[in-house]
């Protein structure tokens, strides 16, 4: 065999492929169809005026075939830079803002700019998987930030890990794997421990359309100097359905874009023109349609907090966004208990082991529940099934 890369065989096998694999040989029967609550990304394509934007400027607009702009279309960009002012409350200007392919290569270019082999990043645990593979080939050091039993991170116990390695702190809020929504207060002082010691905070928030509460869910872009300390991720694709056109956005230093700008010129050169074009429009004309999706998200989210807290072996640990962090009864490994729940009532789900070191012994007690593409009657027949369940 050909020398490999060992910082790429180090890192483990993509989560959601190897689910997919325990679907292989197994029957549903009719009365108890596959409940697939593994992934979270939607299922459904784009409303159909914004898959008609895509279609006419795929026959209409040349530009439409060519490279782009690195850091992406300059109408998208300012688009972005407006939106986050007016709802952050804070002043972003459109050179502070680069347009990715999907939010997982802005995470990607972010972590390249900071960190180098052997450099350390703070990543709070349970973990955003993709963040922890990225990682890994990269050589960074992952040092895990055990969260806390409301699913929160301590920037105390943070401070703690801190060392002259250290490049950044990670915080994915609403969050992914657990759905917990770190207050406000919460984020400030993990951005006042960052300043403090001249790290950065890279804050995902793929899921910020669908957050329960009204109002900026923190104010770090109101504060002087934001740039210097925040990179802020965004994702396209669960607001708009645009998961396959791969649109993300970063938002950062116009310092720091010159870096970046490296980045994306290697890997990508640019993102997508179609995904940018469909995402500017879904800014301009969604509005009203995004806030019934969210309305729907958080009735799925009301319908299995309701549904998971009223399972009496089961724990409900925290729910937000699209997902649900649970506790089981087993005495197995959720690495076990996952494949036998295919096999014996059809319920695809992650284990908690795909978001823990291997060390931690917390992931074997919990799972990952997507509920975001589940209806509320699926929800009810899931809750059925999990308490009729004996492993």
């Amino acid at each position: 065999m050909h020398p490999v890369n060992p910082n790429i065989t180090r890192t483990f096998a993509p989560p959601v492929m190897e689910a997919r694999r325990w679907l292989q040989g197994v029957d549903f029967p009719p009365d108890r169809p596959l409940i697939n609550v593994s992934q979270a990304a939607p299922v459904e394509p784009p409303p159909d005026g914004l898959r008609r934007a895509i279609a006419e400027a795929a026959l209409e607009r040349p530009e439409a075939h060519l490279y782009g702009p690195v850091l992406g279309n300059t109408e998208l960009r300012e688009a972005v830079a407006a939106e986050f002012s007016g709802a952050y409350g804070g002043a972003v200007r459109p050179e502070q803002v680069a347009i990715t392919q999907g939010c997982n290569q802005a995470f990607c270019a972010a972590i390249s700019t900071l960190a180098g082999a052997g450099d350390e990043i703070i990543l709070p645990t349970p973990w955003y998987f993709n963040h922890k593979m990225w990682l890994d080939m990269q050589g960074v050091v992952t040092r895990p930030l055990v969260c806390e039993e409301d699913m929160l991170p301590d920037p105390d116990r943070a401070a703690k890990l801190i060392t002259p390695r250290s490049r950044a702190i990670v915080l994915v809020t609403p969050n992914n794997p657990s759905g917990a929504e770190y207050p406000a207060e919460l984020v400030a002082a993990f951005f006042e421990l960052a300043q403090r010691h001249g790290l950065a905070l890279i804050l995902d928030e793929t899921y910020r359309d669908f957050d329960s509460r009204t109002g900026p869910p923190h104010d770090l872009l109101t504060r002087p100097d934001w740039d210097e300390t925040v990179i802020q991720l965004y994702s396209f694709s669960k607001a708009y359905r645009l998961t396959g056109h791969r649109v993300g956005a970063m938002i950062a230093s116009q310092a720091r874009m010159a870096e970046i700008e490296k980045f994306l010129d290697t890997v990508a050169i640019s993102t997508s023109q179609l995904g940018q074009i469909g995402a500017l429009w879904g800014m301009r004309n969604l509005r009203g349609w995004l806030a019934g999706e969210r309305d729907e998200i958080l009735a799925r989210r009301a319908a299995s907090v309701e549904a998971i807290s009223g399972l009496p072996a089961w724990r409900l640990k925290s729910a937000g966004a699209y997902f649900a962090w649970i506790e089981h009864p087993f005495d197995i490994s959720s690495a076990d208990l996952a494949p036998r729940m295919v096999a014996e009532i059809g319920v695809l789900a992650l284990p908690g082991t795909m978001f823990v070191p291997g060390t931690d012994s917390s992931g074997a007690r919990h799972l990952r529940i997507a509920f975001a593409n589940v209806n509320r009657v699926g929800i009810a027949e899931l809750a059925e099934r999990l308490d009729n369940f004996v492993a």
